[in-house]
């Protein structure tokens, strides 16, 4: 047993100082900091177990991509049987998978959406939704909202609308003005009829979780409308069930011109994007069908496993138990809040879409080492580091919820009393 144990710290070492000399120096001193020196094994469900035989309760769930858990047996013999068969495509013969994904994905998104371009990530699919935008409308100008987050590529950060992540990389691309979240008047003044989009997400994520007033979505379908502008809702991290609808514009009955999607459609198992339109629209990409490609996006192997996914959350009714589950956390969290004695400024989210908002940046990333201590995965969103986000699988099970809400009490407490 002590020379197993022995092995694997020998291995844990190693891979650290692997990260420290050729991945990322900054997230290895950032991962041991927060107690996350761990290397991950292998996960089933909402739990993922260390090479040292530790396990977490996943709350984090690769911030939206295990909607489904880790591993789901149905995804997992997809991708076998996809994988045997054909996992890449020769490029210039018809892809059954690629075609059955499309017809699925125009079968369950809302309105009158029906063509899909499949790529590899979310941030692919925000780059392929602006293009579009400005070849459909012939205009150049963009209106996405303050603290918004789209992605890391060069379009997707232009839209995006925190200033730490674009200053460095300043120019980006010209045209986007950014207004506050929420704000229908704002949000008015800054469409004209030169815009060609508005880009938002239904519920900003990597802001802190941010739910807009209910009024907010349908005021900007009716703005773009009025303008001509076509309105993009950015789906990555909201939709496929997370917020307790299939997609998380349904909580509001809008409609989009073009929605983006990823996260939740490789079923946890294979990265996956896409951005959906309507037939009117896409008359603009029939000229020249290769206008817009990409080597690896639509693969077979990754549509096989987005097919299954797909099937799955809808057979299991995942945005059912993400609305249940969701309904309890949320209702245990704002009880917490009020025996915090301030810690927690606020509780807010849909479905199992949670941000719990503390009094500063340093005691959120307290807390978050302290649920690492007691084995359970959590982080900070981005654009807002004094909230922590709960985004657990949507199976997860009402005792591991238990666990979760435990595991945040005794932190809180600690913290308190560490900084008392």
């Amino acid at each position: 047993m002590a020379d197993d144990q022995a092995q694997v710290q020998q291995t844990t070492d190693r891979v650290i100082e692997q990260y420290l000399h050729y991945v990322n120096p900054g997230l290895a001193k950032l991962l041991k900091f927060m107690g996350f020196d761990t290397i991950e094994a292998e996960a089933y469900g909402a739990v993922v177990r260390g090479l040292d035989d530790r396990e977490f309760l996943d709350c984090l769930g690769g911030y939206g991509v295990f909607a489904l858990g880790h591993a789901h047996p149905k995804v997992i013999a997809a991708a076998h049987a996809q994988l045997e068969r054909m996992p890449l495509s020769a490029r210039v013969l018809f892809d059954q998978p690629l075609a059955e994904l499309a017809a699925k994905l125009a079968e369950i998104t809302p309105g009158e959406l029906q063509y899909s371009f499949i790529c590899n990530s979310g941030a692919e699919a925000i780059e392929g939704a602006l293009k579009l935008a400005r070849l459909a409308t012939g205009r150049t100008q963009f209106v996405a909202a303050l603290e918004a987050f789209h992605g890391k590529t060069l379009g997707a950060l232009s839209a995006s609308g925190r200033q730490v992540y674009k200053a460095p990389f300043e120019p980006l691309v010209p045209g986007f003005t950014h207004v506050p979240f929420g704000e229908a008047k704002a949000l008015a003044q800054a469409v004209s009829d030169e815009t060609a989009a508005v880009i938002l997400e239904p519920i900003q994520g990597e802001a802190g979780v941010i739910v807009p007033p209910d009024d907010y979505l349908p005021a900007a379908r009716e703005i773009c409308d009025r303008h001509g502008a076509l309105l993009i809702l950015d789906e990555v991290q909201t939709g496929l069930g997370r917020t307790g609808e299939l997609f998380g514009c349904q909580h509001w009955q809008v409609i989009p011109d073009i929605m983006t999607l990823a996260k939740a459609l490789g079923g946890g198992v294979m990265p996956i994007g896409a951005f959906i339109s309507t037939a009117r629209i896409w008359k603009v990409m029939e000229p020249n069908p290769l206008l817009h490609s990409s080597t690896f996006g639509g693969n077979p192997l990754a549509c096989a496993v987005a097919l299954a996914a797909v099937e799955v959350i809808i057979e299991e009714d995942l945005p059912g138990q993400a609305a249940r589950t969701g309904g309890y956390l949320l209702g245990e969290l704002l009880k917490l809040a009020d025996a915090s004695g301030g810690a927690i400024k606020q509780v807010r989210g849909k479905g199992l879409l949670i941000g719990i908002e503390f009094d500063s940046d340093d005691f959120a990333g307290l807390v978050i080492a302290g649920l690492a201590q007691r084995n359970v995965i959590a982080a900070y969103t981005l654009n807002n580091p004094r909230v922590i986000r709960l985004e657990p699988p949507l199976n997860i099970t009402r005792e591991q919820i238990d666990q979760v809400l435990q595991a945040l009490a005794e932190s809180i407490k600690q913290m308190q009393e560490l900084l008392a």
